[in-house]
């Protein structure tokens, strides 16, 4: 059995404003990654590079659950490097302060044979960085 990357924060800001920095191409550009084939559609498949510009490593996803404010589910996977996928799901929920934001990443283990860049220390440290930093810095701004 898989044990998921779990991450989660708290962010001095409403749902819907947190939704829109996950699902508008615009905005992600500013915290997340440069994504030109986003559509917030079940089953389109978006593709994108880390930043940097190198191109080293293609994810390719395809959205599986849209609620919108709440949940948004996507594959996640590296098709240079490997025919598995894994699953991240965003979940927001309204709380006094803000909202908590919660990141699932499951089936990480599926790119445990693609090296060091893909372990499972990279992905956690990745995830809390996204959210923790970026996503936080940019909505609290």
């Amino acid at each position: 059995m898989s044990t998921p990357i779990i991450v989660q924060y708290t962010i001095n800001a409403p749902a819907e404003k947190v939704w829109n920095a996950l699902t508008d191409q615009d905005e992600m550009k500013s915290w997340y990654f440069d994504i030109q084939d986003f559509e917030l559609k079940v089953g389109n498949k978006f593709n994108f590079y880390e930043p940097g510009g190198e191109n080293k490593y293609h994810h390719q996803c395809e959205i599986l659950e849209i609620i919108p404010n709440k949940k948004l589910k996507h594959t996640w996977a590296y098709p240079d490097f490997s025919d598995l996928k894994t699953t991240v799901t965003w979940e927001l929920q309204p709380e006094d302060d803000g909202t908590l934001v919660k990141l699932t990443h499951e089936d990480i283990e599926n790119f445990k044979n693609l090296g060091d860049g893909f372990s499972r220390e990279n992905f956690t440290g990745g995830w809390r960085s996204i959210l923790g930093q970026s996503l936080k810095q940019y909505l609290e701004k």
